[in-house]
């Protein structure tokens, strides 16, 4: 009588294991086993954590394992059970391996493939072909597609986290509550003795120190030390937390007026303003998107107001990128000056502030929630809608979306609705970060989501002439270092372009993207169907890396830059001034963040900046969804490469004043879960 071990592995999160009857049945070649109850006598199974074997004997031979079914039954109440895994010792000695990594909720059925990733072309039998039909049929009526706004990108049909599906779910709904989070940073801050003079305006520059002082790092003190002066303006386009706007400038644009007068005291190589754009020492970064968007005007008590600045930037004789003019609206004109690092000390100073509040509005709707988040979230649900567990490419990606869709639905819930957290200190709040988000969508292009390219485009590319774009030098690194594991597992699955053109369900993913993620906008560039390795190569590497490195460099720099308040304002409660001459320290006091919205701004950034509890880093796959060598051959490559690029990082960071460590390997988490 053939007989198997069975060993079952419960997850080791909160409330994992479970009371609840379970049972299994393995579904052979030549027929099913019985269905077993799996259980000891006088023995607490499936607790959390925990790794319990089980002897089962056939009364007939089943042929070849294809299947394994697992059922729970209610013991007492309601009791949900985290399977990792099972695996499965047969008669003549092999080990099968069932990934699972899912909750299992109710009375239903679960029914588990054995684990080497599978095409459908790979699929003879009808069993395995109706089980994978079967398992996307259900998963597509879970994840659903939903218009959170007119226009935006598709998300997940959700009103709130408790609706979403239970696996995707945080294992701690609290952790993640931007409102609990928000709160508590300020108490650690120690700045909620400020907050019932919400509305009342700083004393001046050093009274910011009052909400600063508490938590200080390296990077933060040195901006509130430095933050002045025009070196550091310029080196946060290449390394401070939105480092994806500098462009080599190739022309000055004609609604930017700036002569080679104005410039000439900033210029240091006796060149003229034209010789120095031809040198490629000219450099420029363009709010124009700002240019309209509403302010928020939810306190009635507060006015609020947004610029849309051009920045002109010079590469001095050190190779330091400093500002040589700014412009602060879109519309030249007598009223719209063009303000000179040679006019007076408050005049430029108020001008590279607003740059700063500017910077900060992109940041945070374009760069930071649609180039990652919401993107992220689109990769994410077409995964499960289209994929099917046993596909090598969910297999790849699945480490790469954890919590996104829960993060999101959290953020629409708390943070970008009406009313919600965004609204309390942010110039945007209040529906202009929606109409900037629209009009960014224009602008959302799959090259530019490509590093190499987007590197490319803005003119940015040359070490030489540019030597201290971290950014630039780290990103490129890890998107190298992802794309050759990306290759090594695409390689051992697609022996051909045909083959991928052939994957209908490779195929259907992609197109999930582009019809319904992205509203089937053509001017987007991205793909419909991919019809080469080389082509899907990039695409996987794109999600991955958008996922990973490009959330990393965006997302934690966030309190090293902007919690010394000046150096990013989140709002400005005065106009651009609109003459030179005029500014004064009382002025741009008058016009900075109050101490509400400043103490707002702080919690936020601090709460954003942190890591997950448990977080799981690039190159790491503690589920094991692979059981193939070769895979797991390839992950481990990847880890060493990945480690290499920490080590030149590390080096390089060495008694550096201020270090650049946001696309290190060992700080960037796999997915967007913050």
């Amino acid at each position: 009588m053939p007989s198997y071990t069975v060993t079952v592995t419960t997850g080791s999160q909160w409330f994992a294991g479970t009371d609840d009857y379970i049972y299994l049945t393995l579904v052979g070649s030549k027929g099913c086993s019985e269905k077993h109850l799996l259980d000891k006598a006088f023995y607490n199974d499936f607790e959390r954590g925990a790794i319990d074997s089980y002897d089962i004997t056939e009364s007939e031979d089943i042929g070849d394992i294809q299947l394994l079914k697992l059922e729970k039954h209610k013991y007492w109440y309601k009791d949900d059970w985290y399977c990792r895994h099972i695996t499965v010792k047969t008669p003549s000695g092999d080990y099968l391996e069932f990934p699972c990594y899912r909750w299992i909720t109710n009375d239903k059925e679960v029914v588990l493939r054995e684990g080497k990733a599978k095409l459908s072309r790979d699929d003879v039998t009808q069993v395995l072909k109706q089980h994978r039909r079967k398992e996307l049929q259900e998963r597509q009526k879970l994840y659903r597609w939903k218009e959170w706004y007119p226009g935006f990108p598709l998300s997940i049909d959700a009103h709130s986290h408790s609706d979403l599906p239970h696996d995707i779910q945080f294992d701690s709904e609290k952790g993640v509550d931007f409102i609990l989070n928000y709160t508590k940073a300020m108490e650690n801050l120690f700045v909620n003795s400020f907050m019932h003079m919400f509305q009342s305006s700083w004393n001046d520059f050093a009274d910011f120190e009052k909400i600063f002082v508490r938590i200080s790092n390296t990077i933060s003190e040195y901006v509130m030390q430095h933050w002045k002066e025009d070196f550091m303006f310029g080196y946060q386009f290449l390394n401070g937390c939105n480092p994806v706007m500098i462009t080599k400038c190739k022309k000055i644009p004609a609604n930017f007026p700036v002569t080679n007068e104005m410039v000439e005291c900033s210029l240091e190589r006796n060149l003229t303003l034209e010789q120095e754009i031809e040198k490629g020492n000219i450099f420029i970064v363009d709010y124009h998107l700002l240019d309209g968007i509403s302010a928020n005007k939810t306190d009635p008590c507060t006015m609020q107001y947004i610029a849309a600045p051009i920045c002109l930037l010079y590469k001095n004789l050190e190779n330091k990128i400093v500002p040589i003019a700014i412009q602060l609206n879109q519309e030249p004109g007598p009223e719209n000056p063009i303000f000179l690092p040679s006019d007076a000390h408050y005049d430029w100073l108020l001008a590279k502030i607003w740059v700063r509040s500017s910077d900060f509005h992109v940041h945070q709707t374009i760069s930071h929630l649609l180039r990652s988040h919401l993107l992220s979230e689109v990769f994410a649900i077409a995964l499960y809608r289209q994929l099917p567990a046993v596909h090598p490419v969910f297999k790849l990606l699945i480490h790469h979306v954890r919590f996104t869709i829960a993060i999101n639905t959290k953020a629409r819930e708390q943070l970008i609705c009406e009313c919600g957290l965004f609204d309390k200190a942010n110039a945007t709040g209040g529906g202009g970060h929606v109409e900037l988000l629209l009009r960014a969508m224009k602008y959302f292009t799959y090259e530019s989501l490509c590093l190499p390219e987007a590197i490319q485009m803005r003119g940015m590319e040359n070490t030489e002439e540019i030597p201290y774009y971290f950014y630039r030098d780290d990103g490129l690194k890890v998107w190298e270092a992802t794309q050759n594991f990306v290759r090594d597992v695409v390689n051992i699955y697609y022996a051909s372009d045909q083959i991928v053109c052939e994957d209908e369900e490779l195929q259907a993913f992609v197109k999930d993207v582009f019809v319904y993620g992205l509203r089937d906008n053509k001017e987007s560039g991205f793909p419909k169907v991919i019809k080469t390795k080389d082509k899907l190569i990039e695409y996987l590497t794109l999600v991955i890396f958008t996922a990973s490195g490009q959330h990393a460099a965006v997302n934690f720099g966030q309190y090293d830059w902007c919690s010394w308040i000046p150096n990013s304002p989140p709002t400005m409660r005065q106009p651009p001034p609109t003459e030179k001459g005029v500014v004064t320290i009382e002025f741009i006091i008058e016009s900075l963040p109050d101490r509400g919205r400043s103490c707002w701004h702080l919690g936020a950034v601090w709460a954003l900046s942190q890591f997950q509890d448990n977080e799981i880093f690039l190159g790491y796959y503690p589920d094991e969804h692979f059981v193939e060598k070769s895979v797991k051959e390839a992950m481990v490559k990847f880890r060493k490469n990945l480690e290499e690029i920490t080590s030149f990082i590390q080096d390089r960071n060495k008694n550096k004043k201020l270090p650049y460590y946001y696309v290190s390997p060992d700080r960037i988490p796999n997915s967007v879960a913050v």
